[in-house]
């Protein structure tokens, strides 16, 4: 049985009811993986309300600590690890949404221009025909612009 002078009360330690309850099971897990008398010992102390601070037991709850901490570490590297692969894959999506982006836009670039170009031969053609209707209509063949294009207005 935990004796006086290796327990103390819980509240003695200045915690929250919460950090006491947390510190309770941390060192009821400590003791059971310990197991035999350790386990036995701070299940009795803990419902009497002390906490044992006898050497093994504060060892225990020491190696459980330290193997909580290792599991928590473990925990974060891998969630580290995590947020810099998505981190990365988002930042390479992205530069390839630029990419197509640039890509679509010189397109759409490239599609205005050719526009442009039709409009100018069109007006050209326009002005060219008004400019040159015979009377009695007579075909005329208007070469229009510099190269093989050819279009046959009139009849």
């Amino acid at each position: 049985m935990a004796s006086p002078a290796n327990s103390v009360p819980d509240t003695s330690l200045g915690l929250t009811n919460d950090e006491i309850a947390l510190l309770r099971h941390h060192q009821q897990a400590a003791t059971s993986t310990a197991g035999g008398s350790s386990s036995r010992a701070a299940s009795r102390a803990s419902s009497q309300g002390l906490l044992l601070l006898d050497g093994s037991s504060l060892a225990a709850l020491g190696r459980h600590f330290d193997r909580l901490m290792q599991q928590i570490q473990a925990r974060l590297d891998y969630l580290s690890e995590q947020s810099q692969m998505v981190a990365q894959q988002q930042y390479d999506r992205a530069g390839n949404a630029i990419a197509i982006a640039d890509t679509e836009i010189a397109r759409f670039h490239d599609i205005l221009r050719q526009i442009d170009e039709l409009e100018a031969v069109t007006e050209h053609i326009a002005i060219t025909a008004g400019a040159l209707e015979a009377p009695g209509g007579t075909g005329i063949i208007a070469a229009v612009g510099g190269d093989d294009r050819s279009i046959w207005f009139g009849q």
